[in-house]
């Protein structure tokens, strides 16, 4: 068998959104999935289609709406939170004693890529940890230390402390990967798809309610005495905090474990005193925590009362074994192919791109003219605010129509392009009028362009990230290595998320003393690395990579993979 017969015997697109692959049953205790096969043909319920070429109905499993709710619940709070305090960390950066007027950038810069590469480097730690304790004491107690940073936060009168309170709250976070882990755990390849659509949804209200409550509740003024406030900032953290606490309460009550085996796990109330034993031992440097060895009561009586089971699930997939056909193991130039290892490159600049654009908005919008625009808080939380109703008007109505016609790869060129325009427009809106004039045509003309701009940003991201996850994901040959492919991107971008506000808040501190339009400068390296990545995106042209059933008329369908290069050489 050759190799390009091989990868297509190995990968085939069952829906429009994910490529999915088949899953033989268990071979050792655990609960079934949540849902049916999608090739069973005895049960009558759920929605099914008909797959002309298997003969199978394909039967939909509904979706565990309640738990949904639940994980939805958790997003929304966190994403609120977070997004509550890119509108007046510009303003906060200015006030700190060690920050030079000419520097906010850079410091701005500092403490969001402290956060970001906090959560980089423990996000893997939190998922392992969950693995062994479960989902939801990892997710009770991450909410929890990340309402208490809030609060250190809104206390903060130096910069160093809000570097420091900043990577602690990277550190103790890692529950928006367990979200999704969690979301992937209750649903099936049936209705993932549907599933998944709503996350973009709920982080892009998040995008307008964290601005919103971050931008609008500075208050420079005692609103009890009239006197300066000494801590401005309290008051959003201090709501952001609630929130997260709210969160806690209904999250301990209605989130039910979703970790396969958690009958077999201590109860929540033993796990939760586990953890913090294990806190107190990794503390004092202890080298076998306590907290991860089950008792051997319970394990052996979890094996006696699931032996039968056992034995039925080993019969099934003995048999499963005998009449699949495993793919044979694949090699390094069959997994990184031409169109893979673009992608993932592709993918960095992507990353890094939306949020070096993400961090310079709020410092070019704070920073006093000519090189800025001297917005206020609220107005940066108003205009993110905007953005978000855009998230969520592209993503239910527009991107899937669009997606469906223009395809994954052209989707995501049209966001790389994207970017570029925006970086390039930015620098060039116009400027309020002065304080005191109330509303004039110049203002409401800044506003105008700056909607506009934000317009075409917001919709390149939302587009150009959905597109690139559905690359990524149909771009494994099987299912053995599509968790490597992404955990790779996502590690691709969450250094990307890392180095980027640094980077762009360190140039536009730089660029602005240079006029005119030095801002230009920051704004044009980034959409000159934009247009990198544009260019790029062109040799993403693997027909393989599309939805199935989707037709063009371009001239990729000349177009012949590695493997086909290779066999007709």
């Amino acid at each position: 068998m050759t190799a390009s017969d091989r990868s297509t015997l190995n990968r085939r697109s069952s829906t429009q959104h994910y490529q999915t692959f088949d899953t033989p049953p268990p071979k050792s205790r655990g609960r079934p999935n949540s849902g049916r096969s999608e090739s069973s043909e005895d049960t009558p319920h759920g929605n099914g289609s008909y797959d002309d070429t298997t003969g199978h109905e394909h039967v939909k499993s509904p979706l565990p709406k309640r738990q949904m709710a639940v994980l939805a619940m958790i997003a929304l709070a966190e994403q609120t939170a977070l997004n509550s305090i890119s509108p007046y960390l510009p303003d906060m950066a200015s006030a700190f004693p060690e920050v030079e007027p000419t520097q906010v950038g850079v410091y701005v810069g500092t403490i969001a890529s402290a956060f970001a590469l906090a959560q980089f480097a423990t996000n893997y730690f939190w998922g392992w940890l969950s693995d062994r304790i479960g989902r939801k004491p990892v997710i009770l107690l991450g909410t929890l230390l990340t309402a208490l940073c809030f609060v250190a936060f809104g206390f903060c009168r130096t910069l160093w402390q809000a570097i420091a309170v900043q990577a602690l709250m990277g550190i103790v976070n890692g529950n928006q990967g367990l979200v999704s882990t969690c979301l992937g755990e209750i649903t099936d390849r049936s209705n993932q798809s549907q599933a998944f659509t709503y996350l973009p949804v709920l982080y892009g209200i998040g995008g307008i309610t964290g601005p919103l409550l971050g931008g609008l509740l500075v208050l420079e003024q005692n609103p009890f005495t009239g006197n300066k406030n000494p801590y401005p900032y309290l008051a959003p953290n201090l709501v952001s905090a609630v929130i997260l606490l709210i969160d806690f309460v209904l999250t301990a009550y209605l989130l039910e474990e979703s970790l396969e085996d958690a009958e077999a796990l201590p109860k929540f109330s033993k796990k939760f005193r586990s953890l913090f034993t294990w806190l107190w031992q990794f503390t004092g440097l202890s080298r076998h925590p306590t907290y991860l060895r089950l008792p051997q009561s319970s394990v052996h009586r979890s094996s006696t009362e699931n032996e039968d089971h056992d034995s039925d699930l080993d019969s099934a997939s003995e048999v499963s074994s005998n009449i699949m056909n495993h793919p044979e193991p694949l090699t390094w130039d069959e997994i990184f192919t031409r169109d893979t290892i673009l992608l993932l490159l592709t993918y960095l600049i992507f990353a890094l791109c939306n949020v070096s654009f993400n961090s310079l908005f709020p410092i070019f919008a704070q920073a006093k003219p000519p090189a800025g625009r001297k917005l206020t808080p609220s107005e940066i939380g108003l205009s993110q605010g905007f953005a978000g109703i855009v998230t969520i008007i592209f993503q239910i109505g527009i991107f899937n129509r669009l997606r469906d016609k223009m395809g994954n790869r052209w989707s995501y060129r049209a966001g790389l392009f994207g970017f570029v325009i925006s970086f390039l427009l930015m620098p060039f809106i116009g400027y309020k009028s002065k304080p005191g004039t109330g509303l004039t045509g110049q203002s409401a003309l800044m506003a105008v362009e700056l909607c506009f701009v934000l317009l075409i940003k917001t919709v390149a991201s939302v587009g150009g990230l959905t597109s690139a996850l559905l690359l990524v994901t149909n771009s494994a040959p099987n299912h053995a290595v599509l968790g490597a492919l992404n955990g790779l991107a996502q590690t691709l971008s969450a250094a990307g998320r890392s180095v980027g506000p640094f980077l762009s808040g360190g140039l536009f501190s730089l660029t602005s003393k240079i006029q005119p339009k030095g801002e230009a400068l920051a704004f044009g390296v980034f959409g000159a690395v934009s247009f990198i990545g544009f260019i790029m995106s062109f040799g993403i042209r693997g027909r393989s990579l599309e939805a199935e059933g989707w037709a063009s008329d371009s001239d990729d369908a000349n177009y012949k993979s590695d493997d086909e290069e290779q066999n007709g050489a």
